[in-house]
């Protein structure tokens, strides 16, 4: 099995730095559109348009894109024994940070869509970060490898 996955390594790395990068657009979308959303009238036909957009969003590209940089990842971290790795498990840690944020924007996406709206602009775009600060310190783990 290993000498399979050896064979594939390469294939299954750049499928997860692909996904990885649909899925980081994804999330630094989807806080823009809530604030576009939020700035939208209630009930009104730009309110229901950007309930629709946030949806496709996160049903064609957050979801699908998680799902296989999750699957790729743990393919190639299991295949190069890197679960007993330092730098592994922080990047490890800090995807599952970021997996919990996609989580929390997908209950944001619902409760927009119920008519409630928790944060203001101001807030929304501070998350707008996260990802970015997530991702920065993800490639700082893999590249550099502090530990």
């Amino acid at each position: 099995m290993n000498w399979v996955l050896s064979m594939t390594y390469f294939w299954l790395k750049a499928g997860h730095i692909v996904f990885v990068i649909f899925w980081m657009a994804g999330l630094f979308m989807l806080p823009r559109y809530f604030v576009y959303h939020q700035e939208a009238a209630p009930n009104s036909p730009e309110n229901a348009q950007w309930i629709d957009r946030e949806g496709r969003l996160i049903r064609i590209i957050l979801w699908p894109a998680l799902i296989v940089s999750w699957v790729f990842g743990l393919v190639l971290a299991w295949s190069t024994g890197a679960f007993s790795q330092g730098w592994f498990l922080a990047k490890f840690a800090l995807v599952a940070g970021l997996s919990g944020y996609h989580i929390w924007m997908v209950g944001y996406h619902k409760a927009l869509a119920r008519g409630d709206r928790r944060l203001s602009g101001r807030q929304l775009r501070l998350l707008n970060e996260v990802p970015g600060i997530a991702a920065a310190l993800i490639v700082i783990m893999v590249v550099v490898r502090p530990f």
